[in-house]
């Protein structure tokens, strides 16, 4: 594994850690209590898609929240250079993880076979 590769992926540990501390500083009770599934920063670490958990949230309410998070950006990213002594923090891209769905979905048709069989 390359330096920039292991400076990257414990950028990408360090945001997973410190974005739910961001969110539960918000005043938005709907954003306090948002799961972050996974981080994926670009190559020079400038852009991060951050991965929340669906958990329950309806696509009207998923889009809410998106819209929520945009218009708080800049207190996150103020959020993670003081609290991390950063220059600079990555732009974000929240996306909503339905992984957990698919997997579930997946061990429900693994079962429907093996009933079958």
């Amino acid at each position: 594994m390359k330096q920039a590769e292991i400076k990257r992926k414990r950028t990408e540990v360090l945001l997973k850690e410190i974005l739910p501390e961001a969110f539960a500083m918000l005043d938005d009770e709907q954003l306090q209590n948002l799961m972050v599934t996974e981080v994926v920063c670009s190559r020079g670490r400038y852009d991060a898609k951050v991965y929340l958990e669906k958990s329950g949230f309806s696509n009207e309410e998923q889009r809410d929240i998106i819209k929520k998070l945009k218009r708080v950006e800049g207190f996150l990213k103020n959020y993670i250079r003081e609290s991390e002594g950063w220059f600079r923090s990555p732009n974000f891209t929240f996306i909503f993880d339905d992984h957990l769905e698919k997997i579930a979905s997946l061990d429900k048709l693994f079962d429907q076979i093996k009933k079958e069989s």
